[in-house]
């Protein structure tokens, strides 16, 4: 590697955490606007979206986790969708004190609006980028992600 780019490198680092960052408010902020008139607050997608990607079933307190918020909180956003019969709350099979959430037949219907309204987005803010470029992408977020994982010993992919 050349001197330049390694100086590049340098000067560049500060700049990709805060990048990210912006990249993920601006993308937030779109599907916010789009899910708007479904009712949708980004606490309330938020919660769907990740039920969806950890799996009907999770706890409260994985997902909450996985959201990186406090239990207060998503207790609050959860009482919201129980009470708009989007999701519902069942007792873990071997811990009674645990609530394991599940998509109501409303809350099913609700994913596949909001998955629809997502994906337009998502074709909106990649358009210009290729297959291939958003590989790569996503290859070096994973090991980014894997990184920051190892540094704070939690376990990768959302897995627990």
């Amino acid at each position: 590697m050349s001197d330049l780019s390694r100086e590049y490198k340098k000067l560049n680092n500060p700049t990709v955490g805060w990048l990210l960052g912006r990249v993920t408010r601006l993308w937030r902020s779109a599907i916010s606007q789009a899910v708007k008139p479904m009712g949708m607050t980004e606490a309330r997608w938020s919660v769907l979206m990740n039920l969806k990607i950890v799996g009907e079933g999770a706890s409260q307190n994985r997902l909450a986790t996985e959201l990186g918020i406090e239990m207060p909180s998503l207790n609050r956003t959860v009482n919201q969708l129980v009470e708009l019969d989007l999701v519902e709350r069942k007792p873990h099979p071997s811990d009674g004190r645990c609530q394991c959430l599940w998509f109501t037949d409303a809350g099913q219907e609700c994913m596949r609006a909001l998955t629809g309204s997502v994906d337009l987005v998502r074709g909106e803010l990649t358009q210009d980028i290729s297959e291939e470029e958003l590989a790569t992408l996503f290859n070096i977020l994973k090991k980014i992600e894997h990184n920051a994982c190892v540094l704070f010993n939690k376990p990768s992919n959302g897995d627990e």
